[in-house]
């Protein structure tokens, strides 16, 4: 093991790391765990005001429980990865049935949550018990594949566990949490994917990636397929001022989310929105639009469908109508909302407006 790396780690993170994020300073595990899912793939910035608004509205594990699927849905849109916030309910719910609304604390326990892994597990047990954890999400594997010099594909097999070898042999002896914290903050602030800043790391002494001249080489791309492509049309309908949605399937893209009615691309909207039992007055195309996912990229031709004034009735297929006025408080997916809000401002519904909000 290097000499003093934890030592080092820790004292960095004390002077320059980050302080005073919404979730530091607290040993509550619920909301410990409600950052560390969130922060899975996405940065900082972009969770904290999901964070705020999550504990404004479940300030416990027990109402988060309590809540509906579509309400935790709602607070989750435009967040991302769906399958987090689905797994993130079940999870406060087997909290509930299994704990007694207590949120554990150990890493056994912790990792026997839905969403839940072996790096999760951790980082949670590391902050809100103490408990001697390693970690491994993805900044912290580049630290180390860099620290250690491991080259390849760190998410094979072999390379894996190497790296996890190698987040073990490094632990402190104590002081968890702010090593735990620094090694975090090591890989988002310092030692990042391009133009790491390797003259403020407090480990570069005996990096193996910066002493071989090997930074720009590790960690090891990741071996990816090519990148499929996908083409649907979206459906409109809208209908005095009212757009249609369907609850989509609770796995799958957009999973649980409302959004809009589907065809192929290739299909004539106009009989695509019959087979609803829905006569169109007007059909118009509108600009088409890209969603990358992980592994493929959605291309979307999205048809505005105005329909008869007296509204029909879609209930057989899980679908509702939702005024433009009230997209503030719907579980949308984030293109599906951007759309609609164009729509709803070049209509003159008040799309984005408290009031309207606190209709829904």
């Amino acid at each position: 093991m290097p000499s003093d790396f934890a030592g080092r780690v820790i004292r960095w993170q004390r002077a320059h790391g980050r302080h005073g994020l919404p979730w530091q300073g607290t040993r509550d595990a619920f909301r410990i765990w409600l950052s560390e899912i969130m922060l899975q793939q996405t940065q900082v910035s972009t969770v904290i005001p999901y964070y705020e608004r999550f504990l404004g509205r479940f300030p416990e594990v027990t109402a988060l429980a309590a809540a509906s699927a579509d309400d935790v849905m709602s607070l989750w849109s435009g967040l991302g990865y769906y399958a987090r916030a689905r797994n993130l309910h079940r999870a406060a719910r087997e909290v509930v049935e299994r704990f007694g609304g207590v949120f554990p604390t150990s890493f056994d326990d912790l990792a026997s949550l839905p969403g839940v892994g072996r790096s999760t597990a951790g980082a949670i047990a590391a902050f809100a018990s103490g408990e001697r954890r390693a970690i491994l999400d993805g900044n912290v594997r580049r630290v180390l594949a860099r620290h250690a010099g491991i080259a390849g594909d760190s998410g094979g097999a072999e390379v894996l566990a190497q790296l996890w070898e190698a987040a073990e042999s490094r632990l402190p002896g104590k002081g968890i949490e702010g090593y735990t914290q620094g090694m975090m903050d090591l890989g988002a602030d310092v030692c990042t994917v391009r133009k790491p800043a390797c003259l403020l790391c407090p480990v570069s002494a005996d990096c193996i990636a910066r002493l071989e001249d090997r930074v720009e080489e590790l960690p090891g791309k990741r071996v990816r397929a090519p990148r499929r492509r996908k083409r649907i049309a979206m459906l409109v309908a809208i209908s005095r001022g009212e757009v249609l949605l369907q609850k989509r399937p609770p796995t799958g893209i957009w999973g649980g989310l409302w959004s809009l009615p589907e065809a192929d691309a290739a299909a004539d909207p106009a009989r695509a929105i019959r087979d609803w039992g829905i006569t169109p007055t007007q059909v118009s195309p509108l600009e088409p639009f890209e969603h990358a996912f992980t592994h493929f990229t959605l291309e979307v031709a999205p048809y505005r469908i105005d329909v008869r004034a007296s509204k029909p009735i879609a209930a057989e297929k899980g679908a509702t109508w939702l005024p433009l006025s009230e997209l503030q408080g719907a579980a949308l997916p984030s293109p599906v909302r951007k759309l609609l809000r164009s729509i709803a401002a070049a209509s003159g519904s008040d799309a984005g407006s408290p009031r309207a909000a606190t209709r829904r």
